[in-house]
């Protein structure tokens, strides 16, 4: 009859069959794992969640959700239009290296590209767009420079900005790039900037003319000259008030934190940290660097939990939490809990890229504070339970856009683990490919220790697995005639 069928082909099976088959599926299912585990480090996200959604739900007749670019809510609560336009902009760094002294010196000592392709590209792109001319018709030089910006190789961009001088010896944005890109110092990149400004002021491309000076200023800075640079940049922002896009403050709050002036890095503050103009990391965390400062020498966490926070203490807590807010990543920079790099040419706001542009140039302004850091680690994580969960509204500003990630993997370096906010949880097919290969594995090995304990225990769990079905064949053989079945068979 039906119902023995099963029981006679479960008789014929042998241990070593329950071995290969246990073995074979511990395999399978382990490969599965390394590969969905190594797609979610490096991409974020499950292979098979993500061929599901992709492709399988289309065919389910499922409709992506259209929501993520509407409404949010806000802190009170209601719904308001989410700033789609800033939320993943990626921005200049204000305070990016140069190419020749100090990314190409890098890449000599480690055999590394600081720099990714990505963010090479977009550093041409504003060269195009900030260098051209305010006329219309280029000129020669200026549609080789134009090119020049284009090219890949750095060394076909040097020969490029040499042609350009050639045809015209005047021509700034070839001397530009020669001290962007061939000079190997910093002294000599000042030398070829103060020949891009002489010829520069003979010509009406005020964008041109900004970024020499404020590339000067930064110069002097780097060559200890920290007044000079000080007062060149207060000269720019007082002559172009209104390039304040281009974050030259910024700048200019590095330089007085280095020269210790507090009360001038105050006063910047009180001008930039303003409800209605766009925050950064330098102004969220230098605003609460200072805060700290002031109460940083006395603080003990053993006191402040016997007495409680002073009214100091907690402007400084309050601002460490607004911070941390803002950009989530910068702690663990400045604690050092995790290996800093060469900031990249672009930032995204909020995003890792700005933490580690942020905590590569101001990590010594807060080891100079004294106990300033040991504040930050006391206080940092408490940020997290302010913020809701999962985030859905924010706190002090806009919910965490959900799409820094990405963009920060396209600027920063393969090498750089790209910190991630808030922390993903595993995948359910990891897990769920994890415990299969598990127990898998644990039935191929009883197996091969135990081989007739195991084979009656496999034909008692299959002979009782197939008991419904056999009771269903009975039935149905009960009702059908036998000719049903023998014409059923025969087709």
């Amino acid at each position: 009859s039906a119902g023995t069928e099963p029981s006679v082909f479960l008789n014929t099976l042998t241990p070593k069959f329950y071995v290969a088959l246990t073995g074979t599926s511990s395999l399978i299912s382990g490969l599965i794992l390394i590969f969905e585990w190594w797609y979610f480090r490096k991409y974020g996200t499950s292979f098979i969640e993500q061929v599901s959604v992709s492709h399988l739900r289309p065919l389910l007749g499922g409709v992506e959700s259209s929501t993520t670019t509407g409404l949010f809510s806000s802190v009170n609560g209601e719904a308001e239009p989410r700033p789609s336009v800033s939320e993943c902009k990626v921005w200049r760094n204000p305070l990016n290296l140069f190419r020749g002294a100090e990314y190409s010196r890098y890449t000599w000592v480690t055999g590394k590209e600081p720099l990714t392709y990505y963010d090479m590209n977009l550093s041409a792109q504003d060269h195009q767009t900030f260098f051209t001319g305010d006329t219309q018709q280029l000129k020669l030089e200026d549609t080789v420079m134009q090119k020049a910006w284009r090219e890949r190789n750095p060394q076909a961009r040097i020969r490029a900005a040499y042609q350009a001088i050639e045809m015209n010896h005047e021509c700034a944005a070839a001397y530009v790039l020669l001290a962007e890109e061939e000079a190997t110092t910093i002294t000599e990149a000042e030398r070829l900037f103060k020949q891009a400004l002489r010829s520069g002021k003979s010509g009406k491309d005020i964008n041109l003319l900004v970024y020499i000076k404020r590339r000067l200023a930064m110069c002097a800075r780097k060559l200890g000259r920290i007044k000079e640079a000080v007062k060149m940049m207060r000269d720019l922002m007082k002559e172009f008030p209104l390039l304040g896009m281009l974050n030259i403050h910024e700048n200019l709050l590095e330089a007085l934190l280095e020269l210790q002036a507090y009360a001038d890095v105050q006063a910047v503050l009180a001008k930039y940290d303003d409800i209605s103009l766009p925050k950064s990391a330098t102004i969220c965390y230098t605003s609460a660097l200072l805060k700290a400062r002031a109460v940083s020498d006395k603080f003990s966490p053993e006191a402040a939990s016997r007495r409680g926070l002073s009214t100091a203490e907690m402007n400084a807590v309050e601002a460490i939490h607004r911070a941390v807010e803002f950009n989530p990543h910068v702690p663990k920079y400045l604690l050092e809990m995790k290996s800093l790099i060469l900031p990249p040419e672009h930032i995204l706001k909020r995003g890792d890229s700005e933490a580690v542009a942020y905590a590569f140039f101001h990590l010594q302004h807060w080891k100079r504070a004294e106990g300033a850091l040991n504040l930050l680690h006391c206080t940092w994580e408490g940020t997290f339970r302010i913020i809701p969960y999962p985030l859905e509204k924010g706190h002090l500003f806009y919910p965490y856009p959900g799409c820094t990630e990405t963009a920060d993997r396209e600027l920063l370096p393969s090498f750089h683990e790209v910190s991630v906010y808030p922390k993903k949880e595993l995948p359910f097919f990891i897990l769920f490919t994890a415990g299969l290969c598990s127990f898998t594995a644990m039935l191929a090995m009883l197996t091969h220790q135990f081989p007739e304990l195991m084979g009656v225990f496999a034909k008692a769990f299959f002979s009782t697995l197939f008991a419904p079905l056999g009771f269903f064949a009975d039935k149905m053989e009960s009702f059908m005639p036998s000719s049903f079945w023998h014409q059923l068979t025969r087709i």
